[in-house]
């Protein structure tokens, strides 16, 4: 059984103990952490606890990691597109409308399902439901993310993903013309009170998040963007570009519901660079656009849309 410890850094003093755990190992949940703390696997300074016990400084946390369970959900063979892979690692570019992990009530069709059928090794440490995954991207995003396989590989990527040393590219299409080359999105997210399933710029119950954007083309009414991720919460592009006034072409979460003809937002994770685990060498890829943003590329310059 793997162990898990860390010592409480004063900057999380009074914070319930869930949260500093997912805050010090992104990789891990706090629904997966409260489940843990019902099971004894989390004690502060060699004794078990409740899940609102509020750190102190210096609290040393230590976590039984339970072993993977059989996994119930099924390999289903899929015709995904792999851009790398080696013994420890892979990078799959995800369509557009495919689900990253499957959830309760939906447990088919997702990328892990297809992983599963390419592959008989994944790192077991977020759960049954989410072999492998280090990082994920919205369902209606397409582009590249990186699948551990094994805990090693998983670990050491999950750091660099807390780390912010990871290389994270997104391209994009916006509504609105924006006038500035570039800029910096420095603005907390986290869960809308009134929506819970949308996320948004607040400073309660939120982490940090920042978002850098270059300006690629403009158009009459819209904007051609990369950006890049210092951070990587959930929606965290969507929910930016919303809060300044440019929403993404096609989302429909937080965009306008007139918008050009696209399947799902028209974003698209083109980059992603990292330290390989056990290499210890920088590795980074590219993905092209895929052909429905291509399409409306063509047409924005075309000034058919």
């Amino acid at each position: 059984m793997e162990q898990i410890q860390m010592i409480v850094p004063v900057e999380y003093k009074q914070q319930r103990v869930d949260k500093v755990i997912t805050n010090l190992q992104s990789d891990l949940s706090r629904t997966q952490i409260q489940q843990w703390i019902k099971e004894n696997r989390v004690r502060i300074n060699g004794t078990d606890i409740k899940s609102n016990y509020k750190c102190a400084a210096g609290d040393e946390i230590q976590i039984d990691v339970p072993e993977p369970e059989p996994l119930e959900v099924l390999p289903e063979p899929m015709d995904l597109t792999f851009v790398y892979e080696d013994n420890d690692l892979l990078v799959v570019n995800k369509p557009r409308g495919m689900v990253v992990h499957p959830a309760p009530g939906h447990l088919t069709g997702t990328l892990v399902n297809g992983l599963m059928a390419h592959c008989k090794d994944l790192s077991g440490i977020n759960g049954i439901m989410r072999p492998g995954i280090v990082h994920r991207i919205d369902k209606d995003t397409s582009g590249l993310l990186v699948v551990a396989k094994n805990d090693l590989s998983h670990k050491h990527l999950g750091e660099q993903m807390k780390a912010k040393t990871t290389t994270r590219k997104y391209k994009g299409i916006v509504h609105g013309v924006i006038p500035h080359n570039k800029g910096t999105i420095d603005a907390p997210v986290g869960r809308d009170k009134k929506d819970r399933q949308k996320m948004t710029v607040t400073n309660e119950n939120s982490k940090e998040a920042v978002t850098h954007f270059n300006v690629l083309e403009r158009f009459s009414k819209y904007t051609y963007i990369e950006c890049i991720l210092e951070t990587g919460r959930t929606h965290q592009i969507r929910v930016h570009m919303d809060y300044i006034g440019y929403q993404m072409v096609g989302d429909p979460k937080y965009g306008p519901k007139k918008t050009l003809s696209i399947d799902g937002q028209a974003l698209h994770a083109e980059t992603l660079g990292f330290i390989h685990p056990r290499t210890e060498q920088y590795m980074e890829f590219s993905a092209e656009l895929p052909s429905d943003m291509v399409q409306l590329l063509d047409e924005l310059r075309r000034n058919l849309v």
